[in-house]
């Protein structure tokens, strides 16, 4: 029996040693195989007063779910709790072991793989089942780890990110990330202005005076927000959403243009099929090769269609040559171009001059964009991991297992998640 006990604790790595298996066998459970441990758990003293001298009257048959390697033949351990009376103290108690938690029946082991499991991008229902448990122990060893997560209000990095993205009920949520780590910093129920300001005056002055920029869209209440809260920090916006205003600024006027040509006409088709070529940088058009398209009925290269297409209109060649501007000198960071691009007077289309009327306004921002080293690169890529993971669960009602799912599948927890 000794024998038969030691090589099952070995094959379970079960370490209570008050833990005594007597046997095991097969039975099946609603037209499933289950392999079934018969053990007692051993009350060795009285957790009260620590006498030895022990009135035993009975067990408490418990059956626990244990964690098993073949998710096809679950592993059941059918566990009496030693139910004992203390002679001294005359208190009632019962055994209990950290396999598993009093009143419960799920193994702690079996909560720990549950866990880890909640680190990668995976559904409730494939845990649940590849863990032998139901998709609501799934959703309570989730929702009892949500504490962890509980953010000081003592210390903010040099350098911030400010964005949204859209979670629960389609509504926007407030998302914060470190520049440097690019770790998170918050994440908030709502944008709203007066919520940011309630979060961030939690932070002592230290805090906030330690922080030297913040990065974000166009949003006009974020700066608000930046000039309220960081006396020391400057507001930098995210280059990504200048060349995109830009961008979407000359597709517009070049549909615009478009419409005004007959559809069999050259020019509609040079301005429409070939559209993608138009928001390339010029310099990586082909020049060398030309080839066959059969909208405009000619053989000629891509530098050959673009130049031909924004000949068509006098605000679309100065509006595409300022775009082209515009992109070469924020990648170079020639923050004199961008102001003399900013302040062109040329004939342009009424988007693409309310966007230099956007820029102008926040010209010190923009300025900062392209000449400090920071961008919103790194939370957009956060983002796109949010909606995946939004996507693989089919959405979330409960804005709280969000938050935690999110923290869980951050890398920094996945190396300390059993610590």
């Amino acid at each position: 029996m000794s024998s038969l006990n030691h090589c099952i604790k070995f094959e379970l790595d079960v370490k209570d040693e008050n833990i005594v298996f007597k046997d095991y066998f097969y039975k099946s459970i609603k037209l499933q195989k289950h392999k079934i441990y018969e053990a007692e758990l051993i009350q060795p003293a009285c957790p009260f007063c620590g006498s030895l001298d022990l009135l035993h009257n009975g067990h408490l048959i418990t059956n626990i779910h244990y964690p098993t390697a073949n998710a096809s033949l679950p592993v059941i351990i059918r566990l009496a709790k030693q139910r004992v009376k203390c002679r001294d103290c005359e208190r009632w108690s019962m055994a209990q072991s950290e396999l598993v938690n009093k009143y419960c029946s799920i193994s702690n082991a079996s909560k720990l793989k549950v866990l880890s499991a909640l680190t990668e991008d995976r559904s409730m229902t494939s845990i649940a089942r590849e863990n032998n448990v139901s998709i609501n122990t799934v959703q309570r060893v989730l929702g009892n780890c949500s504490h962890r997560f509980i953010d000081s209000c003592e210390y903010l990095p040099a350098h911030l990110a400010f964005d949204e993205f859209k979670g629960v009920d389609r509504q926007l949520h407030f998302i914060c990330l470190d520049g440097d780590s690019h770790q998170v910093v918050q994440i908030l129920r709502t944008r709203y202005k007066k919520n940011l300001l309630k979060y961030f005056g939690r932070f002592s002055p230290q805090a906030r005076a330690n922080v030297r920029t913040v990065t974000m869209d166009l949003n006009f209440y974020y700066q608000d927000i930046v000039r309220a809260c960081f006396p020391n920090a400057q507001i930098v916006i995210d280059r990504f959403h200048m060349i995109q205003m830009l961008t979407r600024s000359f597709n517009s006027l070049r549909v615009k243009v478009m419409k005004t040509f007959d559809k069999r006409s050259r020019q509609y088709q040079l301005l429409k099929s070939p559209w993608k070529l138009y928001l390339k940088k010029f310099d990586e058009l082909e020049k060398v090769h030309p080839r066959y398209n059969w909208h405009y009925k000619d053989c000629l290269t891509q530098a050959q269609v673009v130049t031909e297409g924004i000949n068509a209109n006098t605000a679309l060649e100065n509006s595409y040559n300022l775009m082209q501007d515009f992109i070469q000198a924020i990648e170079t960071g020639n923050t004199q171009k961008l102001k003399s691009l900013i302040n062109c007077k040329d004939q342009i289309g009424t988007l693409m001059h309310k966007t230099l009327l956007t820029f102008k306004y926040n010209l010190t921002a923009v300025l900062n964009g392209a000449e400090l080293p920071y961008s919103n690169g790194c939370l957009e890529g956060f983002n796109r991991k949010i909606k995946q993971i939004e996507r693989t669960a089919f959405g979330y009602s409960s804005f709280t297992n969000l938050l935690t799912r999110i923290r869980l599948e951050e890398n920094l927890y996945k190396e300390n998640i059993l610590t």
